[in-house]
């Protein structure tokens, strides 16, 4: 008789199972809401960078300050291991 040494799955899992934790589909979700914060507010806003004063939709400057902070919390992240 044969053995089979691979651990079996619990009935029901699939890959995407495995993928779709509770954390990510928070993070998935958050992401969608902010997104669509981002793109509802496009009138122009003047922004003061120090000193110059540039005009630009707002989605514009939300959007950049969203992937700022996600690519400094990603270089912290990966630093910290």
């Amino acid at each position: 008789m044969a053995t089979n040494s691979r651990p079996r799955k619990a009935s029901g899992t699939t890959p995407l199972g495995d993928f779709f934790t509770p954390g990510r589909i928070t993070a998935l979700l958050v992401a969608v809401l902010a997104l669509i914060f981002i793109f509802e507010n496009t009138r122009k806003t003047r922004i003061r960078l120090l000193i110059p004063e540039v005009t630009m939709p707002l989605w514009v400057a939300l959007l950049a300050t969203g992937l700022i902070g996600l690519f400094l919390g990603m270089y912290l992240m990966h630093r910290r291991r």
